[in-house]
C-alpha cells in the first residue's frame, strides 16, 4: 500500500524549516491489513467504472490513512432539513461539529491539511520523458510507481480515444500526444490497453493532424525526446538573457512563471539538445505522423497547431518575429564570431537555472519548470550535484489517489491552511477544537519565508520575499501576494487568542515584514499582481508564445489577490494602527478603487484562479465589506447581490462550469447541477454584502443544501473542479470541499442564526 509521508526529508535534501509541510508518497508492500487493501482496490475499481462521469478523484487514499492515524470520537448521524423546515441552532451546531471532527481527523501532525492539487493532463508526461532521456526512469519510478502512472493515464483517456488539456476537458493534441508517448515509454505497445486504448489514442492523434499539430510546448518536448526536429520549433534564443534591462521584451519583465519556464527551454534550445535515438524513438516517428518522417516540411510545421488546442492564436506580428529569428538570426548565431555570443548566453541561462534551483531548494516555481530545470542540469553535467538534488525532490510533485499517480504543480499546503483556519474560526467552537487550531498555528509560523533570495537577487530579477507566505511550503520560497495576505490574516487572528489555547503568537516584526511584502507588490492602478510587481506593458501580451494560455507573458493585477491584500491590510491596521499608517491607508483606498473599477456590468467579477465569477465575486465583495462598504452605501455590493441571486438554482445552490473561465461567459454546470464549493462561495458573498439583512431567504435555501449534502462521516462529496489558471486550465483543490462549506455554515450561524 501507499503511505503518505509528512515533514520528512531524504538523502541530500535541504530545508529551511526541517521540511515542515513537505508531503510525499512511498510504497510499502507490507503495509495494510487485508481489509484495508480490499478497500483500496474497491476505490480504484469504482473510479475506473465511473471515470467518464466523475473525472475527479475523491482523494480517498489520503483520507483513509489519516483517519486511521487520527481516530476521532463517533460522529453523530447527519442532519436533514426539509424545505419547509426552519434551520435551527441545534441542527447547525450538529452539522458543524460533524464537519470539524472529520476535517480535524485528516490534519497532518505538522499542522497542515494534505490534499491533492492537480488536474492538468500535461504535468505528468514530461517527467516520464525526461527520466527516459537521462536513463533514470526505473531508478526514480519503481514498478509500483509505473503501475500507478499507467493507471492515471488510462483512467483519464476520453471516450473518443484522446486526452484533454485537463481532466475535465475535451481531447487535445497536446494531451493526447504526450500521453500516448508516455504510455509507450512506460512499456505499453501500440495495440495495448483495454479495448485497444493505445490504438484509439493513436488514431485520434493521426485523425487530427499528427504530431506536427502539437502546440509549441509539445513541440519542444518531443524535439528534446527525438521524435520531432528543432527546425519545426519556433526559436527560443538564450540571447534574450543578455538584452539590456531597458529593452521592453527583456525576460526579467515577464511574468515569473513564464520567465522561469522559458529559461531552461532557451538553454536546451541553444544547445540544440536531443536525447538518444533508440528503437522506441524511431518507432514513434513512424507511429505519430501521417507522412514519412524524412518528408515532413518542418518550416511549415513551426506554426501548425491543431484547432482543438488553439485557445490563443498567434498574431501576425509574432509569426513575423519568429520567422525573422528562425530564418535570419539563428543561422547567423551558429557561426563565429556570433557563436561566442551564443556561448555567453547559454552560461547566463544556466546560471539563472541554478539560482532558481538553489533558492527553491530544487522545488522550482512549479512542476513545468521543475522538470525543465532538471533536464537542463543533466545536459550541463549528468553527474553533477544539481541534477542529483533535482531527482531527490521529484517526490514532492506527485500525488497518489484512487485514479493513480498524478503530478502536482507544487502543492497548496499554505493556501489551504490559511482558508481552513478562517473557516474553523468562523464556527466559534475554538475551545472544542483547540488542538487542531494549535497545530495549524504552528504550521503557519513555520511556513513564513524568513529571508530574501540570496545574493544580488534584483540582478536575477527576483523580488523581496522576507516575511511572505508561499502557496505551498517555506522551502518553495516564492512570495505570493494573496498567500502572504491570508497568512498574515490568520497569524493576526491567532495573536488575539489565548496562548494556552493556540500557542505563542508570531513576533510583531514578522507581521511588519509581511506587510512590507504586500505593500511592495501593489501596482499604480491599485490592484495587486500575484508574484512580483508589474514590470511590463500590456502590449507585450501580444507576443504570448503559448497557444493554450492567455495572460501568461506579463504579471497583471487580479481581483482575488487585491481582495486578499486589502483584507490583510485592514485587519493589520486594526491592531497596529500606527505602523506605516499613511502607506496602508493609501494602499487600501487605491485597492478599493481598483476592485470597483473592474466590476463587470452584470455586477460580477471575473476570476483568474477559481471558477470563476462565483469565486471572484465572493473575493471582491469580501474586500469591499472589510473596507467599510455595505449594502446601503455601495452600488457595487447591491449589484453583486443581484448577480449572485440571478444564478441561484432551484435547489438553492450554485453551479458554474469551467467553461465560464475559458469563454468569459457564465455557464452552468451540465445538467444545472449545484456545486457545494461554489454554493459556499456565493453564500459567503451574499452574507458579506449584507443580503441577510435585506432578505435572508436565498441564504437559507443555500445553507439547507449544504447541510443536506453532508456525508455520513462528516465529509462533503467531491464534485466538479473549482480551480483554474491562465483562463484555460483547471486545478482540483480537493480541500475546497471541506473548507468552504464549513466556512459558509460557520458564517451563517454567526451572522444569520444568532442575529435573528
Amino acid at each position: 500500500m501507499w503511505k503518505l509521508k509528512i515533514a520528512e526529508g531524504g538523502p541530500g535534501l535541504v530545508s529551511g524549516n526541517n521540511f515542515i509541510g513537505r508531503q510525499h508518497w512511498e510504497f510499502d508492500p507490507n503495509a495494510g491489513t487485508p481489509e484495508e487493501r480490499a478497500q483500496v482496490e474497491k476505490a480504484r475499481q469504482e473510479f475506473k467504472n465511473n471515470r467518464f462521469r466523475t473525472k475527479q478523484s475523491a482523494d480517498l487514499f489520503m483520507r483513509m490513512q489519516l483517519r486511521k492515524e487520527n481516530p476521532c470520537p463517533p460522529i453523530p448521524p447527519p442532519v436533514k432539513v426539509k424545505e419547509t423546515e426552519v434551520i435551527t441552532e441545534e441542527a447547525m451546531i450538529t452539522t458543524l461539529r460533524r464537519a470539524l471532527s472529520f476535517y480535524s481527523s485528516i490534519q497532518a501532525h505538522d499542522g497542515h491539511w494534505p490534499a491533492e492539487s492537480s488536474g492538468p493532463l500535461f504535468f505528468l508526461q514530461p517527467f516520464v520523458m525526461a527520466l527516459y532521456i537521462t536513463g533514470d526512469l526505473n531508478a526514480i519510478f519503481s514498478p509500483e510507481h509505473q503501475k500507478e502512472l499507467l493507471r492515471y493515464l488510462y483512467n483519464h483517456q476520453n471516450e473518443d480515444g484522446g486526452w484533454g488539456f485537463h481532466i475535465e476537458g475535451h481531447s487535445t493534441m497536446f494531451g493526447s500526444a504526450l500521453s500516448y508517448i508516455a504510455l509507450r515509454i512506460l512499456g505499453e505497445g501500440p495495440e495495448d490497453g483495454e479495448d485497444g486504448a493505445m490504438a484509439r489514442g493513436r488514431r485520434w492523434i493521426l485523425d487530427h493532424g499528427g504530431l506536427v499539430a502539437i502546440p509549441s510546448w509539445g513541440k519542444f518536448w518531443v524535439t528534446v525526446l527525438g521524435v520531432y526536429e528543432w527546425a519545426g520549433c519556433n526559436p527560443l534564443p538564450p540571447e534574450f538573457w543578455l538584452l539590456p534591462k531597458v529593452f521592453p521584451m527583456h525576460p526579467g519583465k515577464m511574468l515569473s512563471y513564464c520567465r522561469l519556464v522559458y529559461m531552461p527551454m532557451s538553454y536546451l534550445y541553444g544547445k540544440r539538445f536531443v536525447g538518444r535515438i533508440t528503437e522506441l524513438i524511431l518507432s514513434l516517428r513512424q507511429e505519430l505522423y501521417n507522412e514519412p518522417y524524412h518528408q515532413i516540411n518542418w518550416n511549415k510545421a513551426r506554426n501548425t497547431i491543431a484547432k482543438e488546442d488553439l485557445y490563443y492564436p498567434h498574431p501576425l506580428i509574432q509569426d513575423m518575429l519568429w520567422g525573422f529569428l528562425h530564418h535570419v538570426a539563428e543561422p547567423v548565431l551558429k557561426h563565429w564570431p556570433f557563436s561566442m555570443l551564443r556561448e555567453k548566453a547559454l552560461k547566463a541561462a544556466i546560471g539563472h537555472v541554478h539560482y532558481e534551483d538553489e533558492n527553491s531548494k530544487y522545488l522550482c516555481i512549479g512542476c513545468v519548470e521543475k522538470v525543465l530545470c532538471l533536464i537542463a542540469c543533466w545536459v550541463e553535467d549528468p553527474n553533477g550535484e544539481a541534477y542529483k538534488l533535482h531527482l531527490g525532490r521529484i517526490p514532492d510533485n506527485y500525488w497518489i489517489a484512487e485514479d493513480g499517480l498524478k503530478i502536482q504543480s507544487f502543492g497548496s499546503q499554505m493556501w489551504d491552511a490559511g482558508f481552513a483556519i478562517q473557516a474553523i474560526l468562523s464556527c466559534n467552537l475554538n475551545e472544542e477544537y483547540w488542538p487542531t487550531l494549535r497545530k495549524a498555528h504552528e504550521f503557519v509560523k513555520a511556513s513564513q519565508v524568513p529571508e530574501n533570495p540570496y545574493g544580488d537577487f534584483k540582478a536575477m530579477y527576483r523580488h523581496i520575499s522576507k516575511g511572505a507566505w508561499t502557496f505551498s511550503i517555506q522551502d518553495h520560497g516564492w512570495q505570493v501576494s494573496d498567500c502572504t495576505a491570508e497568512g498574515l490574516k490568520v497569524a493576526i487572528l491567532f495573536s488575539q487568542m489565548p496562548p494556552d489555547l493556540v500557542g505563542e503568537k508570531l513576533e510583531t516584526e514578522r507581521f511588519y515584514d509581511a506587510v512590507n511584502v504586500i505593500l511592495s507588490l501593489q501596482s499604480s492602478n491599485g490592484g495587486f499582481p500575484a508574484w512580483e510587481p508589474q514590470r511590463a506593458h500590456e502590449w507585450l501580451e501580444k507576443l504570448n508564445p503559448t497557444e493554450f494560455f492567455k495572460n501568461v507573458l506579463i504579471d497583471r493585477e487580479y481581483v482575488e489577490c487585491t481582495s486578499s491584500a486589502l483584507q490583510g491590510l485592514v485587519l493589520f491596521r486594526k491592531f497596529y494602527p500606527k505602523h506605516q499608517r499613511t502607506e496602508i491607508d493609501s494602499s487600501i483606498l487605491r485597492g478599493v478603487q481598483f476592485i470597483e473599477n473592474v466590476q463587470e456590468l452584470d455586477g460580477s467579477w471575473y476570476g483568474n484562479w477559481g471558477i470563476c465569477y462565483t469565486y471572484a465575486t465572493w473575493f471582491a465583495v469580501g474586500a469591499l465589506a472589510a473596507c467599510g462598504r455595505n449594502y446601503k452605501n455601495s452600488l457595487a455590493l447591491r449589484k453583486a447581490c443581484e448577480f449572485l441571486l440571478s444564478k441561484q438554482l432551484p435547489n438553492g445552490g450554485w453551479g458554474e462550469s469551467y467553461l465560464s473561465s475559458q469563454n468569459k461567459v457564465w455557464t452552468n454546470i451540465e445538467g444545472n447541477r449545484a456545486n457545494l464549493v461554489q454554493t459556499a462561495w456565493a453564500l459567503l458573498g451574499l452574507m458579506d454584502a449584507g443580503q441577510g439583512e435585506i432578505d435572508p431567504t436565498p441564504i437559507h435555501r443555500g445553507v439547507r443544501l449544504l447541510i443536506n449534502s453532508q456525508m455520513e462521516d462528516g465529509d462533503f462529496p467531491q464534485q466538479e473542479i473549482t480551480g483554474v489558471f491562465f483562463g484555460n486550465c483547471t486545478l482540483n483543490y480537493s480541500a475546497n470541499r471541506n473548507i468552504f462549506p464549513i466556512w459558509a455554515l460557520g458564517e451563517y450561524r454567526r451572522r444569520v442564526l444568532l442575529a435573528r
